[in-house]
């Protein structure tokens, strides 16, 4: 499925329309999530609704920052992009979070054991049944129950899969 028409002159309207297509083929199977340094994920910035749908994004300057790389220039960074909202997401079948780095181990942190809060957006995939999160060591660096997380990893039911 092609994502939002980031084109069209009636940018909510295309937000909507977005919605619907989910619908209408059956919604999601599977969701490849990465995570900002302040616990974003899918362009949801801190403050943003848990309940929140596709729709227009303001970016914070970190956030622009962390994707200046993906830009010839840091004045080519977008201050406004479309996303699914966390709503949206939630609604997936199977959430897959993938982090890499010490960068992240903070927002990693709040995400898996910190409070379901929108001051931390990734902390609502803990609402989610069926959700996998995978981490380089320096990602998981400042998770407090590591080792708890790692004995359930590898006792884990081959027919749960991923």
């Amino acid at each position: 499925m092609q994502g939002p028409d980031g084109l069209s002159h009636d940018l909510p309207g295309a937000c909507a329309a977005y919605e619907r297509a989910i619908a209408a083929s059956g919604g999601v199977d599977l969701r490849l999530l990465g995570i900002g340094t302040d616990g974003h994920i899918g362009f949801n910035e801190p403050g943003s609704s848990l309940a929140s749908r596709t729709r227009v994004k303001t970016l914070t300057a970190q956030t622009r920052a962390d994707n200046a790389r993906f830009f010839a220039a840091p004045d080519e960074v977008p201050h406004h992009v479309l996303t699914q909202g966390l709503g949206t997401i939630r609604e997936a079948r199977h959430l897959v979070l993938l982090a890499t780095g010490a960068g992240k181990a903070e927002a990693v942190a709040r995400t898996v054991e910190g409070a379901v809060s929108a001051s931390c957006p990734a902390s609502v995939l803990r609402l989610h049944p069926h959700v996998s999160v995978l981490l380089d060591e320096a990602a998981a660096a400042g998770l407090q129950h590591l080792a708890y997380y790692r004995e359930t990893w590898a006792g884990k039911p081959a027919w749960q899969g991923l």
